[in-house]
């Protein structure tokens, strides 16, 4: 069944994660995606392993996890940008576009002419989305930078983590790089827009997309604590800077996570653990009063969680309405019921010969479902079918530009 972008095309400039993952949506919901690679190595994230995907002997790959995680439902066509002829075969693919995608440093792609002006002129109905570090104008926004950097700069880091005073206290980086992938989600979002403007107007747009805006909006939580309450947010743990009891606590057999986000879910914990007296407390009475006492509350709860294990307690909090859940690792994740009943591991049939294990998109819809029509694609792999399909280049055309180098197909033997 056609997904919800069936019929849009999309050229894919972009490497490494906050482009690749946008894409790989755009790609879920249907739309046709060409990846543009350059010969040779490739999207970046190709090196950026172990683990590597094992062929049918068991042998790694040059197939990096990394690299398989973003870049389903695409199709790779290997071109050297650097070179006049591969500038002219981008161009000519642009053309047919309806939406471009790149991550290079700001002016990089007008050294080819394909930048904005000079794609968006051929192409007056192509969405052209930008993703750089600190946008395309402003005192940085030559500067180059990745997620992690972002994650400091942009003060994600100064609210994650243990408190200064307590063991293991200090700045953390999360475990994922939300930053590139909310960057991603974002441009995923404004392309749908300016997709959606183009239909009833008939012109393209261009967009813009920095990871320190990205960061800045997905922090405005914290920020907004601070704008009002004048108080730099500092790091807190697990706790939570606006609720409680909304935390960690050590059960019987390990920690368990509670999240009363009301005041009738408290009523309800208090009930639940055989104290209906503390709702009534006036040190507990409502959520301001209970972030006075958060110490007080965390070590009378504590004390009562300790008297069992965390099943137990999932068991009895969520008869009583209680939010509650233990801390898992990633095994653990998707192996839990309603991950396996929504079939949250995939497997795609890849060129290898083996399956592409992933995860599944999110996205649910009742009459256009997300497919997952191609595995992660080898580098080149579709440069013939894509450059044939779109350009009606002869083969011979396809054998010149091939000794000269300026394109590359996937070759066999992918053993490391």
């Amino acid at each position: 069944m056609p997904g919800p972008l069936d019929g849009v095309r999309v050229l894919d400039l972009s490497r490494v994660l906050a482009g690749p993952w946008c894409v790989q949506n755009l790609g879920d919901l249907g739309a046709d995606v060409i990846k543009i690679e350059r010969p040779g190595p490739g999207d970046d994230s190709r090196q950026w392993g172990p683990p590597w995907l094992a062929d049918t002997e068991g042998k790694p790959t040059h197939e990096s996890a990394y690299n398989l995680s973003a870049n389903r439902n695409k199709r790779s066509v290997a071109i050297d940008m650097a070179k006049p002829e591969g500038q002219q075969l981008i161009r000519r693919l642009a053309e047919r576009a309806d939406v471009c995608i790149e991550n290079f440093k700001v002016g990089d792609l007008a050294r080819y002419g394909l930048d904005a002006a000079c794609l968006c002129t051929l192409n007056p109905r192509l969405v052209y989305c930008s993703i750089t570090g600190f946008g395309q104008d402003g005192p940085y926004a030559d500067r180059p930078g990745y997620d992690y950097l972002f994650q400091g700069l942009g003060g994600l880091m100064s609210v994650t983590g243990e408190r200064d005073d307590l063991p293991g206290g200090g700045p953390q980086r999360t475990g994922v790089p939300i930053v590139d992938l909310f960057t991603g989600m974002y441009a995923c979002i404004s392309i749908l827009a300016a997709l959606h403007h183009r239909d009833v107007g008939g012109e393209g747009q261009r967009i813009d997309i920095s990871l320190l805006d990205v960061v800045l909006a997905l922090s405005s939580g914290q920020l907004s604590n601070f704008l009002v309450g004048g108080k730099v947010p500092g790091r807190l743990g697990n706790v939570s800077p606006n609720l409680t009891p909304y935390e960690v606590f050590a059960c019987a057999d390990g920690q368990m996570i509670i999240a009363c986000g009301n005041q009738t879910q408290f009523v309800f914990l208090c009930r639940a653990i055989g104290h209906p007296d503390w709702a009534n407390d006036e040190r507990f009475r409502n959520n301001e009063a209970r972030l006075k006492h958060r110490d007080e509350l965390h070590a009378l709860l504590e004390e009562v969680f300790r008297t069992r294990s965390g099943t137990e307690w999932e068991d009895l909090l969520f008869a009583a309405g209680v939010p509650c859940g233990p801390i898992n690792d990633y095994a653990q994740a998707l192996a839990h019921p309603q991950a396996q009943f929504h079939r949250a591991r995939i497997d795609i049939a890849h060129a290898l010969g083996v399956n592409a294990p992933g995860i599944a998109s999110p996205m649910r819809f009742s009459a256009t479902p997300v497919a997952y029509r191609r595995a992660p694609p080898l580098l080149g792999q579709h440069t013939r079918e894509v450059l044939i399909e779109q350009l009606a280049l002869t083969p011979q055309e396809l054998e010149r530009l091939e000794a000269a180098r300026v394109i590359a197909c996937a070759q066999p033997g992918t053993a490391r």
